[in-house]
């Protein structure tokens, strides 16, 4: 008999991308809050046959619970950008028009952290954590004009 193979299960899920709309906070039956919102995450490739710059957008659905999910709705916005920390899951629900059982791949998050600077800082949320601003010391300082970036 040949020995089984025992392979590590990881699910681990790491985007950086802006909000597409501004979130939806709701509560369940038992009163646990549920923030449900989409990010855009980009990819810049050079297309071969034209040797031009093209950007692959992908959408992906973030799912946020519990007291995370309630600071969601104060601190996020259409067009904040993110960085969303989580697993993937699968939902299934029963579409109401056709009766057909559908699958949705969604990203349930363990970890947002708002990426931009502001008048409050960066910060970052999670369900067992409170807001804690990013660290700015961590950030390098370099002199990059504007045109050297390459996105």
């Amino acid at each position: 008999m040949p020995a089984q193979l025992r392979l590590p299960e990881q699910n681990l899920a790491l985007l950086v991308g802006r909000l597409t709309r501004d979130p939806n906070v709701a509560f369940t039956q038992k009163g646990q809050a549920v923030c449900r919102c989409d990010i855009a995450v980009n990819r810049r490739y050079m297309d071969k046959t034209t040797n031009e710059w093209k950007d692959d957008t992908v959408f992906v659905p973030i799912v946020i619970w519990g007291a995370a999910a309630e600071r969601c709705k104060d601190r996020l916005k259409k067009g904040t950008p993110v960085s969303v920390e989580g697993r993937l899951t699968l939902s299934e629900y029963t579409d109401k028009t056709t009766g057909q059982t559908r699958r949705s791949l969604q990203v349930t998050a363990s970890r947002v952290q708002i990426l931009e600077f502001g008048a409050a800082g960066a910060s970052s949320f999670a369900d067992n954590e409170g807001v804690s601003p990013a660290v700015k010391d961590d950030v390098p300082t370099t002199d990059v004009a504007e045109d050297d970036v390459p996105f």
